[in-house]
């Protein structure tokens, strides 16, 4: 039998809150969600008492993720600042990790910044807005860093809307280790973990900005990535808490900006890269997704959504171009199919061109990675 709903509650019905309630009677818990072992539930407070409840949220973890048969437990701190009362830190509320405060005289959020053990490099595959390929260049982009001998791993991080399970057929559930830390599941020589592998495919993520933020923060610590030279984040389009989340926890080495010809995706991806310039991180280069379209059969060639308005965006703002994939039929088929083009058609062209773009991200990594 599985866990119960209840047996999460009877757990955290033992925790006192800050003043001495138990937990299941202060009125802070979200509507808790269990799922084949995985529970997940969000602790509500107001952002003036969000040190004094970090403790509680720790032990709320705690407990669940004692309970036989539970292989994942996230709990996020929720603290909102009630209306009409004076701000504390930003509009909005105080963030769950602003009960950890960093030593006096080191304010700035970078510096929480910690390496992940193992792992040479973190680079994010990002988006201004979806529907842009951004899923799809980024696994093709592992692939590619792969097949130039590095060790990779990949993390999709788009908790809204995950999709590497499906580009990459994995169905699996990740196990434990002896220190309760998942392990990634392999596939194509790569390091996989997906908050998809984490919920059914069907399930809408309702999730508030904090427990994005945790979530992310648990798939990025309580993974056991080993030994990797570079780690791939495909993160979830715009430039929100999860950006910031990712910035702010790992010193990343560098962000590639995914967007397609047209001026309405490439405003979007100025957005982006004027948000990773923001938080210090390294723009890699954008790569122009969708730049045209070769028919199949008369090899006539269309430019669907315009072409060349990544290269010049590039050009204009000082960063790499790093290349044009196009639409096509093969791409998009081997990507539902779960068996990416890099990995079922490696003597193609396209394959060639996820390389190309790999190869340059590579050199920029120089001095982090293997070359």
């Amino acid at each position: 039998m599985g866990v119960t709903q209840q047996q999460v509650l009877d757990s955290l019905s033992k925790i006192k809150s800050p003043r001495g309630v138990a937990l299941t009677n202060a009125n802070v818990l979200s509507a808790v969600v269990v799922n084949d072992g995985k529970v997940f539930f969000s602790i509500n407070v107001d952002a003036a008492e969000a040190r004094a409840w970090e403790s509680v949220r720790a032990q709320a973890e705690s407990a669940v993720r004692a309970i036989p048969g539970v292989t994942t437990a996230l709990v996020a701190l929720t603290a909102e600042r009630k209306p009409g009362a004076a701000p504390s830190g930003r509009a909005g509320g105080v963030k769950p990790e602003a009960a950890h405060r960093p030593p006096q005289g080191d304010t700035s959020p970078m510096s929480r910044q910690a390496e992940i053990p193992g792992v040479g490099a973190v680079i994010a595959v990002a988006s201004g807005k979806g529907g842009v390929g951004k899923s799809t260049t980024a696994l093709n982009l592992a692939l590619g860093l792969r097949d130039l001998g590095l060790k990779v791993g990949l993390l999709d991080a788009d908790i809204y809307g995950p999709s590497i399970p499906r580009l990459t057929g994995i169905h699996e559930r990740p196990e434990l280790n002896a220190d309760r830390k998942m392990i990634p599941i392999k596939r194509f020589g790569l390091a996989v973990m997906s908050i998809g592998f984490l919920v059914e495919e069907e399930m809408a993520m309702i999730w508030r900005g904090p427990m994005v933020m945790s979530a992310i923060t648990q798939m990025l610590r309580d993974v056991e990535w080993g030994t990797l030279d570079v780690l791939v984040v495909d993160m979830p389009p715009g430039t929100g808490d999860a950006q910031l989340t990712l910035a702010q926890n790992v010193p990343l080495k560098g962000a590639v900006i995914v967007s397609t010809p047209q001026d309405l995706s490439l405003i979007d991806a100025r957005r982006g890269l004027a948000m990773f310039r923001k938080v210090d991180v390294p723009v890699l280069g954008i790569v122009e997704n969708m730049s045209y379209f070769q028919c199949p059969h008369c090899g006539t060639r269309s430019d669907i959504f315009g072409h060349g308005g990544a290269r010049l965006e590039a050009e204009r703002l000082g960063v790499p171009f790093l290349g044009e994939i196009p639409l096509h039929m093969e791409i998009r088929s081997t990507s539902d199919a779960g068996n990416p083009v890099v990995e079922s058609e490696p003597d193609g062209p396209h394959a060639a061109v996820y390389r190309a773009i790999a190869t340059k991200v590579r050199d920029q990594l120089k001095g982090v990675v293997a070359a």
